[in-house]
C-alpha cells in the first residue's frame, strides 16, 4: 500500500504516454499530475509540492535534461526519475551528474515502472533507508533518531555525497514534525540575487517580475523542518536575515511591511569548515553558533569499507533491475578493487561506477573489466590497474566494430572525443578486426 500522500508530477509530450502512465501510477495508489511540456511542468512546481517528478527525456523546447536542471535549481531534494527512449549509458549517465534520482530506457515494463517509483519513494521516505554496517554511522543514525524527539538546531558536516540529507530526513521523519513538510533548499545551486527570494518569499511588485506575491520555502515548511544545505555558500546578507528568523521565529518578505511568523525547525548541512569560514570573515560568527548547537559530522565513505560492500550489493541489484538483467553481484577482485579507492566523490560516485558498470557488464557478475574509471588517484590508488582495464576495454572494442569510432563510443557510452583522446594518450592505432 502506499504511503506517500503528495502526488506524482508527469511530464510528456506524448498525450497516450502520459495516459499510460497516469494509469500504471494511479494503480500502485498515487495521485498523477499531467504536464505536455516542460514549461508548463515548471509553472505546476510553484503551485505544490510533490513526492516525485516522472518526466520525458526527448521533448521539444525544454527537454527533459533542461527540465532535471531547473528542478534541481528550485527544489534540491525532489526526486526525478527520467524516462528516455533515446538513452545510452553516456546519456544517462549525464542525467544522474545532474542530479536525477533514477532513469528507464523505454520499452520498459509496467512492473519495472512500478518497482523504480516505489525504490525512490522508500528511499526518501524515513531513515531505515540508510544503508549501513558500520558501527559509526549506525551510531550517527540512532542519534540522529533520538533528535527527533525535541526542536534542536542541528549542524550537519561532511565530504558532498557521503549521505547528508538522509541523516536530516530521518531527524525530520523520527520527530512530532513528521507529518508536516520538509523543505529542502540547496543553497549553492540558487544564483544570490535569487536566494532571498526563494528564502523568504517576495510582495506583489517587490522587483521587476515579480507579478503576484510568493511565499518563500521558509513559509512553504511552516509547521514542519527546512533543510539549508551547503549553508557555507549563503550570502553574508542573507545570513543576517536567517539569524533573526532563529532568534525571533518570523520572517520578512521581500517588498514586505511586516514580519510573517513562521514555526519551522532548521537543519543545515555543509562541506565546508565554517570555524575557518567564521575566521577568514566569510561567515557570520553568531550563526554559527546559533547552527552548530548539536554538530553531527558524517564519515567519509573511504572511512567506511563495510559500507563500501554493502552498497555495492545494493546498487547492483538496484542497476540490475532497472536495466532488465539478473547479474549475481560483483566478482571477488572486482569487489577487492572498489574497496582501495579513494572515492572522494563518496557514496554518490560509488553509485554512479555501479550504475555504469552493470550497463557494461556482459556476464553474470560485476568484474574489473565493467568498470570505466579513468581518474588519476583512482588508478594510482588501484596500483595502474584500472588504467590497463580502460586500455584494454577501449581497443577491444575498436577492434569488435572494424575501427569505427562513433560505433566504439556509443557501445562505451563515452563521447567520440574520448575515445580519440584515449587512442593519442595511448599512442596507439585503430585497430581493425
Amino acid at each position: 500500500m502506499a504511503v506517500q500522500t503528495k502526488p506524482i508530477l508527469v511530464v510528456d509530450d506524448d498525450a497516450q504516454m502520459r495516459a499510460a502512465l497516469s494509469e500504471a501510477i494511479q494503480r500502485l495508489g498515487h495521485k498523477a499530475v499531467l504536464c505536455d511540456s516542460g514549461a508548463t511542468a515548471v509553472e505546476k512546481l510553484s503551485d505544490a509540492s510533490y513526492s516525485l517528478v516522472v518526466t520525458d527525456m526527448k521533448m521539444p523546447k525544454m527537454d527533459g535534461l533542461t527540465f532535471l536542471k531547473e528542478v534541481r535549481r528550485r527544489i534540491g531534494s525532489l526526486p526525478v526519475l527520467v524516462i528516455t527512449g533515446f538513452g545510452t549509458v553516456e546519456n544517462a549517465v549525464e542525467t544522474m551528474k545532474e542530479g536525477a534520482t533514477d532513469y528507464l530506457m523505454k520499452p520498459f515494463s509496467f512492473d519495472a515502472l512500478g518497482k523504480t517509483i516505489e525504490s525512490i519513494l522508500n528511499r526518501q521516505a524515513t531513515g531505515k533507508n540508510i544503508l549501513t554496517e558500520n558501527a559509526e554511522m549506525r551510531k550517527i543514525v540512532q542519534l540522529a533518531g533520538n533528535l527527533g524527539a525535541n526542536d534542536i538546531t542541528v549542524l550537519i558536516t561532511g565530504e558532498s555525497g557521503t549521505g547528508k540529507e538522509l541523516i536530516a530526513r530521518h531527524i525530520h521523519q523520527t520527530s512530532k514534525r513528521k507529518n508536516k513538510p520538509f523543505v529542502a533548499v540547496n543553497c549553492a545551486a540558487i544564483p544570490d540575487n535569487l536566494l532571498e527570494s526563494e528564502l523568504f518569499g517576495h510582495e506583489k511588485g517587490a522587483f521587476t517580475g515579480a507579478v503576484d506575491r510568493k511565499k518563500g520555502k521558509l513559509e512553504l515548511a511552516d509547521g514542519g523542518t527546512i533543510l539549508l544545505d551547503e549553508i557555507g555558500e549563503m550570502p553574508m546578507m542573507l545570513q543576517a536575515k536567517l539569524l533573526r528568523v532563529l532568534q525571533e521565529r518570523e520572517i520578512d518578505r521581500v517588498g514586505g511591511k511586516e514580519p510573517v511568523p513562521v514555526d519551522v525547525r532548521v537543519i543545515t548541512t555543509t562541506n565546508r569548515d565554517l570555524e575557518k569560514e567564521c575566521a577568514d570573515g566569510r561567515f557570520r560568527e553568531d550563526l554559527f553558533y546559533r547552527l552548530n548547537v548539536f554538530p553531527i559530522k558524517v564519515p567519509p565513505l573511504r572511512e567506511r569499507p563495510d559500507d563500501i560492500i554493502v552498497l555495492t550489493k545494493c546498487f547492483v541489484e538496484h542497476f540490475s533491475g532497472v536495466a532488465g538483467k539478473n547479474l549475481k553481484g560483483c566478482t571477488q577482485e572486482a569487489m577487492d578493487l572498489l574497496t582501495k579507492m579513494p572515492w572522494r566523490g563518496n557514496v554518490r560516485e560509488l553509485e554512479n561506477v555501479i550504475q555504469r558498470a552493470v550497463f557494461l557488464c556482459s556476464g553474470d557478475a560485476v568484474d574489473v573489466d565493467d568498470f570505466m574509471i579513468g581518474r588519476a588517484d583512482v588508478e594510482s590508488s588501484a596500483n595502474g590497474k584500472l588504467k590497463d582495464i580502460e586500455r584494454d576495454m577501449i581497443l577491444k572494442t575498436l577492434k569488435e566494430v572494424n575501427g569505427n569510432k562513433s560505433k566504439a563510443a556509443k557501445l562505451l557510452g563515452v563521447s567520440v572525443r574520448t575515445v580519440r583522446n584515449k587512442l593519442n594518450e595511448y599512442g596507439q592505432k585503430v585497430p581493425v578486426g
